[in-house]
Protein backbone atom coordinates (compact mmCIF):
# COMPACT_ATOMS: atom_id res chain seq x y z
CA UNK A 1 0.00 0.00 0.00
CA UNK A 2 1.33 3.64 -1.21
CA UNK A 3 1.60 6.30 1.46
CA UNK A 4 -0.76 9.45 1.15
CA UNK A 5 0.56 12.78 1.57
CA UNK A 6 0.42 13.12 5.28
CA UNK A 7 2.58 9.71 5.77
CA UNK A 8 4.82 11.17 3.46
CA UNK A 9 5.42 14.04 6.00
CA UNK A 10 5.74 11.80 8.45
CA UNK A 11 8.02 9.38 6.85
CA UNK A 12 10.53 12.35 5.52
CA UNK A 13 10.96 14.56 8.54
CA UNK A 14 14.13 15.17 10.08
CA UNK A 15 12.21 13.91 13.33
CA UNK A 16 11.85 10.82 11.59
CA UNK A 17 15.59 10.58 10.42
CA UNK A 18 16.53 11.16 13.97
CA UNK A 19 14.44 8.30 15.78
CA UNK A 20 15.44 5.94 13.21
CA UNK A 21 18.93 6.83 13.64
CA UNK A 22 18.56 6.08 17.64
CA UNK A 23 16.57 2.84 16.42
CA UNK A 24 19.27 1.70 14.10
CA UNK A 25 21.73 1.75 17.43
CA UNK A 26 19.85 0.30 19.84
CA UNK A 27 19.14 -2.74 17.43
CA UNK A 28 23.14 -2.79 16.45
CA UNK A 29 23.51 -3.44 19.97
CA UNK A 30 20.71 -5.67 20.78
CA UNK A 31 22.28 -8.03 17.48
CA UNK A 32 25.41 -6.71 15.72
CA UNK A 33 26.28 -8.17 12.29
CA UNK A 34 29.57 -9.08 11.00
CA UNK A 35 30.41 -6.53 8.12
CA UNK A 36 30.02 -7.71 5.14
CA UNK A 37 26.67 -8.72 4.96
CA UNK A 38 24.12 -9.25 2.34
CA UNK A 39 21.00 -6.95 3.75
CA UNK A 40 17.32 -5.31 2.88
CA UNK A 41 15.35 -2.82 3.31
CA UNK A 42 11.89 -3.12 2.95
CA UNK A 43 9.50 -0.25 2.20
CA UNK A 44 12.73 2.42 1.70
CA UNK A 45 10.63 5.15 1.70
CA UNK A 46 13.58 8.15 0.25
CA UNK A 47 16.50 6.41 1.74
CA UNK A 48 17.29 8.57 4.91
CA UNK A 49 17.14 4.58 7.06
CA UNK A 50 19.22 2.90 4.43
CA UNK A 51 22.09 5.50 4.52
CA UNK A 52 21.87 4.69 8.02
CA UNK A 53 21.80 0.74 7.61
CA UNK A 54 25.39 1.49 5.13
CA UNK A 55 26.81 3.53 7.70
CA UNK A 56 26.12 1.23 11.16
CA UNK A 57 25.68 -2.17 9.98
CA UNK A 58 28.58 -1.55 6.98
CA UNK A 59 27.19 -4.40 4.37
CA UNK A 60 28.81 -5.74 1.65
CA UNK A 61 25.02 -5.31 -0.30
CA UNK A 62 21.84 -3.48 0.93
CA UNK A 63 19.23 -4.43 -1.24
CA UNK A 64 16.69 -1.70 -0.69
CA UNK A 65 13.20 -1.96 -1.70
CA UNK A 66 9.66 0.16 -2.41
CA UNK A 67 6.51 0.11 -3.76
CA UNK A 68 6.23 3.81 -4.84
CA UNK A 69 8.55 4.95 -7.67
CA UNK A 70 7.82 8.12 -6.48
CA UNK A 71 9.79 7.38 -2.86
CA UNK A 72 12.36 5.10 -5.17
CA UNK A 73 13.30 8.04 -7.22
CA UNK A 74 13.95 10.06 -4.17
CA UNK A 75 16.17 7.06 -2.55
CA UNK A 76 18.18 6.96 -5.72
CA UNK A 77 19.21 10.61 -5.30
CA UNK A 78 19.57 10.38 -1.53
CA UNK A 79 21.73 7.26 -1.70
CA UNK A 80 23.54 8.43 -5.16
CA UNK A 81 26.44 9.17 -3.14
CA UNK A 82 27.39 5.27 -2.49
CA UNK A 83 29.12 2.79 -4.65
CA UNK A 84 26.48 1.46 -6.72
CA UNK A 85 28.15 -2.10 -6.52
CA UNK A 86 26.98 -1.57 -3.07
CA UNK A 87 23.32 -0.70 -2.93
CA UNK A 88 20.46 -2.07 -5.05
CA UNK A 89 17.16 -0.45 -5.42
CA UNK A 90 13.96 -2.47 -6.73
CA UNK A 91 10.43 -1.20 -6.97
CA UNK A 92 8.45 -4.39 -5.27
CA UNK A 93 6.00 -5.80 -3.08
CA UNK A 94 7.08 -7.00 0.06
CA UNK A 95 4.44 -10.30 -0.48
CA UNK A 96 6.58 -11.26 -3.96
CA UNK A 97 10.66 -10.49 -2.73
CA UNK A 98 12.91 -11.40 -5.89
CA UNK A 99 15.29 -13.04 -3.83
CA UNK A 100 16.07 -17.17 -3.66
CA UNK A 101 15.23 -18.66 -0.48
CA UNK A 102 17.83 -18.48 2.42
CA UNK A 103 19.87 -15.84 0.57
CA UNK A 104 19.65 -12.63 2.98
CA UNK A 105 21.43 -12.19 6.19
CA UNK A 106 19.05 -9.38 7.29
CA UNK A 107 16.18 -7.44 6.68
CA UNK A 108 14.85 -4.09 8.04
CA UNK A 109 11.74 -3.00 8.42
CA UNK A 110 10.37 -0.04 9.33
CA UNK A 111 6.72 0.76 9.99
CA UNK A 112 5.84 -1.26 6.54
CA UNK A 113 4.33 -4.20 7.91
CA UNK A 114 1.09 -2.47 9.23
CA UNK A 115 0.46 -1.07 5.57
CA UNK A 116 0.77 -4.56 3.85
CA UNK A 117 -2.97 -5.77 3.45
CA UNK A 118 -1.73 -9.31 3.68
CA UNK A 119 0.77 -8.95 5.98
CA UNK A 120 0.76 -12.34 6.90
CA UNK A 121 2.14 -13.55 3.43
CA UNK A 122 5.02 -10.53 3.59
CA UNK A 123 6.22 -12.31 6.87
CA UNK A 124 6.37 -15.72 5.16
CA UNK A 125 8.99 -13.93 2.69
CA UNK A 126 10.53 -12.62 4.96
CA UNK A 127 11.14 -16.08 6.58
CA UNK A 128 11.70 -17.42 3.38
CA UNK A 129 14.68 -15.16 1.98
CA UNK A 130 16.50 -15.19 5.37
CA UNK A 131 19.37 -17.80 6.12
CA UNK A 132 19.48 -20.02 9.20
CA UNK A 133 20.15 -17.60 11.47
CA UNK A 134 18.93 -14.51 9.71
CA UNK A 135 17.80 -11.56 11.61
CA UNK A 136 14.63 -9.47 11.16
CA UNK A 137 14.71 -5.80 12.66
CA UNK A 138 11.52 -4.72 12.98
CA UNK A 139 9.58 -1.48 14.00
CA UNK A 140 5.83 -2.01 13.74
CA UNK A 141 3.23 0.10 14.86
CA UNK A 142 -0.25 -1.86 16.06
CA UNK A 143 -3.71 -0.24 15.21
CA UNK A 144 -4.01 1.43 18.24
CA UNK A 145 -1.59 4.03 16.88
CA UNK A 146 -3.13 4.98 13.30
CA UNK A 147 -6.16 3.88 13.11
CA UNK A 148 -7.90 5.96 16.32
CA UNK A 149 -10.47 8.43 16.10
CA UNK A 150 -8.43 10.81 15.30
CA UNK A 151 -5.53 9.40 12.75
CA UNK A 152 -7.57 7.18 10.66
CA UNK A 153 -9.01 10.07 9.26
CA UNK A 154 -5.61 11.64 8.08
CA UNK A 155 -3.48 8.54 7.50
CA UNK A 156 -4.37 5.68 5.26
CA UNK A 157 -4.01 2.02 6.09
CA UNK A 158 -5.59 -1.50 5.33
CA UNK A 159 -8.64 -1.26 7.64
CA UNK A 160 -9.69 -5.01 8.15
CA UNK A 161 -7.54 -7.86 9.72
CA UNK A 162 -5.11 -5.84 11.62
CA UNK A 163 -2.14 -7.11 13.79
CA UNK A 164 -2.04 -6.97 17.70
CA UNK A 165 0.82 -7.56 19.73
CA UNK A 166 -0.40 -11.08 20.32
CA UNK A 167 -1.05 -11.62 16.33
CA UNK A 168 2.12 -10.45 15.14
CA UNK A 169 4.11 -12.40 18.18
CA UNK A 170 1.83 -15.58 17.01
CA UNK A 171 2.99 -14.96 13.36
CA UNK A 172 6.43 -14.66 14.16
CA UNK A 173 6.77 -17.59 16.19
CA UNK A 174 4.99 -19.86 13.07
CA UNK A 175 6.99 -18.73 10.73
CA UNK A 176 10.27 -19.45 12.65
CA UNK A 177 11.55 -15.77 13.58
CA UNK A 178 12.23 -15.74 17.47
CA UNK A 179 12.31 -12.82 18.86
CA UNK A 180 15.51 -12.27 20.66
CA UNK A 181 15.27 -8.51 22.20
CA UNK A 182 12.64 -6.41 21.94
CA UNK A 183 11.23 -2.88 23.74
CA UNK A 184 7.25 -2.34 23.62
CA UNK A 185 5.11 -0.03 24.51
CA UNK A 186 1.35 -1.78 24.74
CA UNK A 187 -1.10 -1.26 22.00
CA UNK A 188 1.23 1.19 20.38
CA UNK A 189 4.09 -0.54 19.10
CA UNK A 190 7.23 -2.72 18.79
CA UNK A 191 11.03 -2.51 18.40
CA UNK A 192 12.29 -5.94 18.42
CA UNK A 193 15.10 -8.56 16.81
CA UNK A 194 14.24 -11.77 15.90
CA UNK A 195 16.17 -14.51 14.15
CA UNK A 196 15.76 -16.83 12.10
CA UNK A 197 15.84 -20.20 13.62
CA UNK A 198 13.88 -23.87 12.49
CA UNK A 199 14.89 -24.93 16.40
Amino acid sequence: MKLNWAERWVVNNPLRVFQQRLEIRWLKRMMPLEPGATIMEIGCGRGAGAKLIVQEFQPSLLHVLDLDIEMMLKAKNVLSTMPKEKVKLYVGDSINLPFKAGTLDAIFGFGFLHHVPDWRRALSEIARVLKNGGIYYIEELYPALYQNVVTKHILVHPDYDRFTSHDLRTMLHEMNLHLASEVELPKMGILGVAIRSDH
